[in-house]
């Protein structure tokens, strides 16, 4: 596994939506984010399979950099 440095940029976000009724791998993208219920956030390394799961599901998610 790669080592995170502590100037990586991060992303944090919450879920917004629910998975219910969404097909089973948009709910396994949300997992795989950190994320299983409504209004819990994370703080994701922006790294470019982070960016794709993040597009996968945005429409379940509110998305918010950390500006650095």
């Amino acid at each position: 596994m790669a080592k995170t440095s502590k100037t990586a940029k991060t992303i944090k976000v919450t879920q917004t939506g629910s998975p219910i009724g969404r097909p089973a791998d948009q709910e396994r993208t949300l997992i795989s984010l950190g994320l299983n219920k409504l209004w819990r956030s994370r703080e994701v390394t922006d790294t470019p399979a982070n960016r794709g799961r993040i597009r996968k599901v945005e429409h379940l998610l509110r998305v918010e950099s950390d500006g650095a």
